[in-house]
C-alpha cells in the first residue's frame, strides 16, 4: 500500500514536472513568434469631430505582415476598417505603415460617440492574427488629456517642449512607446534628457535637451488612466542659413605672397547665383522707375510753363488793344455867372474890337467888358 501511494507521488511529480516544461515551453514560442508582440495605446481621450491618430508598434518578425485596424468591442465581432494593403478603402480611416521603425499608424477622423473601440492587428499567415484593443473616449466637452499638436518637430542637439493639457487625476509620467517612461521632475530617455515642469495648473510641460536623430518616435503623455500619443521628429541640424541673414564682409588686399586658389563650396555658389539673380531684377527696375519719375516731373514743368505763357501773352494782348480815357464833361457857365472884371479904360484911341476866332472849343475863353462912367471928383 504504501508502495502504490509512493508510484502515485512520483507519477504525479513527474507529470507536474511535465507541465511545467511544456508551459515554459510554450511561454518562449509564444513570445518567439510575439503573441503579445503588438505594443498601443489603451486609453485616449478625444473630442467630438476631431481627429486621432494611434500608433501600433509590432515585432521586427511582422514587418512584412499585413496591418489593419479592426472597429468593435469584441474581437471575435469586429469589422476591418482599413488595411495596409487597402489604405484608401474609407476617407475616415487611413493606414500608414513604417517598416524601419516597426510602427503603423492608423487615423480617424471625424470622431463621433460610435468610435470607441478599435483593435490595432497584424495578420498571420496560417494562423491567428495578433491584436491589440485600444478604446477611444469621446467627449464633447474638454477631453481628460489633449495636446495642442500631435506632430513635433526638432532639430539634432537641440530640445523640444510638450505641453500636456489635462482635467483628471492621477500619476503623470513621459514614455516612449514601447521603451521605458519618466515619473519624476526629470529623467532621461535613449539618452535624451527629460524634465517635467508642473508648476502650471492642469499642465505638465515635457521638455526634450540633447536631441538626436535616434530621438526621432512616438512617446505618450500619460496621466492616470489615459495616454495622449505625440510623434517627435528630429531632423539633422541645418548648415547653411537664409540668404538674408548670412553676410559676408570682405577687406581686399594686395597679396604678399602666391595666391593659393580654393574651392567654392555648392551652398556659396547657390547663394552667389541667387544674388546675381536678384541684382539682375533690381537693377532695371530701378532704373525704370528712376526713368519714369523724370518723364513725370519734366511733363509737369513743361505744362507749367505754358500756362504761364498762356497768362503772359493774354494780359498783353489786352494791354494792346483797350485805350482807357477819362472824359470830363464841364458845363459852359451862363453869362450872368461869369466873372466880372472892372478895368480902367483909358482913351487914347479907340480901338476896334475884334472877337478872336477860337481855334477850337477847348481854346475857346469867355469875357465880358463892362464900360462904367468915371464919376468926377468931388473937392470940398
Amino acid at each position: 500500500m504504501i508502495s502504490l501511494a509512493v508510484d502515485w507521488l512520483m507519477l504525479f511529480s513527474c507529470t507536474l514536472t511535465d507541465m511545467a516544461v511544456h508551459l515554459g515551453f510554450l511561454l518562449i514560442l509564444n513570445g518567439l513568434i510575439g503573441i503579445h508582440s503588438i505594443t498601443a495605446v489603451s486609453k485616449v481621450s478625444v473630442r467630438a469631430g476631431d481627429s486621432i491618430t494611434i500608433p501600433c508598434l509590432y515585432g521586427s518578425q511582422y514587418r512584412n505582415h499585413v496591418k489593419y485596424l479592426c472597429k468593435g468591442y469584441y474581437w471575435s465581432f469586429c469589422s476591418e476598417v482599413v488595411k495596409t494593403n487597402q489604405p484608401h478603402s474609407s476617407g475616415k480611416f487611413s493606414i500608414s505603415d513604417d517598416k524601419t521603425q516597426r510602427i503603423f499608424n492608423v487615423t480617424i477622423k471625424a470622431l463621433t460617440n460610435d468610435d470607441t473601440d478599435y483593435w490595432c492587428a497584424v495578420e498571420i499567415n496560417q494562423g491567428g492574427d495578433i491584436k491589440k484593443y485600444f478604446h477611444l473616449s469621446v467627449a464633447r466637452g474638454t477631453p481628460s488629456l489633449y495636446v495642442d499638436h500631435q506632430e513635433m518637430t526638432g532639430f539634432n542637439g537641440d530640445s523640444v517642449t510638450i505641453s500636456c493639457k489635462y482635467t483628471t487625476a492621477g500619476e503623470m509620467k513621459w514614455c516612449r512607446l514601447g521603451g521605458n517612461c519618466v515619473t519624476g521632475s526629470s529623467g532621461s530617455i535613449d539618452g535624451t534628457t527629460v524634465t517635467i515642469n508642473s508648476s502650471v495648473r492642469n499642465v505638465f510641460i515635457v521638455t526634450m535637451s540633447g536631441l538626436t536623430t535616434q530621438s526621432s518616435g512616438w512617446y505618450l503623455c500619460v496621466k492616470g488612466d489615459f495616454q495622449m500619443p505625440v510623434h517627435v521628429t528630429v531632423n539633422d541640424t541645418p548648415t547653411t542659413t537664409s540668404l538674408a541673414t548670412r553676410r559676408h564682409f570682405t577687406t581686399l588686399s594686395p597679396p604678399a605672397g602666391p595666391v593659393n586658389l580654393t574651392s567654392v563650396s555648392p551652398d556659396e555658389t547657390l547663394n552667389s547665383s541667387v544674388s546675381v539673380k536678384l541684382m539682375s531684377y533690381i537693377i532695371p527696375l530701378s532704373v525704370l522707375i528712376f526713368i519714369v519719375m523724370m518723364t513725370l516731373f519734366i511733363w509737369f514743368l513743361c505744362k507749367r510753363n505754358k500756362h504761364t505763357e498762356e497768362e503772359s501773352s493774354a494780359t498783353a494782348t489786352a494791354e494792346e488793344v483797350l485805350t482807357y480815357t477819362t472824359v470830363k464833361h464841364e458845363r459852359k457857365l451862363d453869362q450872368a455867372e461869369a466873372e466880372v472884371t472892372y478895368s480902367n479904360v483909358k482913351y487914347t484911341k479907340k480901338p476896334s474890337h475884334k472877337r478872336s476866332v477860337a481855334k477850337s472849343d477847348e481854346e475857346v475863353t469867355y469875357s465880358s467888358v463892362v464900360t462904367t462912367k468915371q464919376q468926377p471928383v468931388q473937392r470940398f
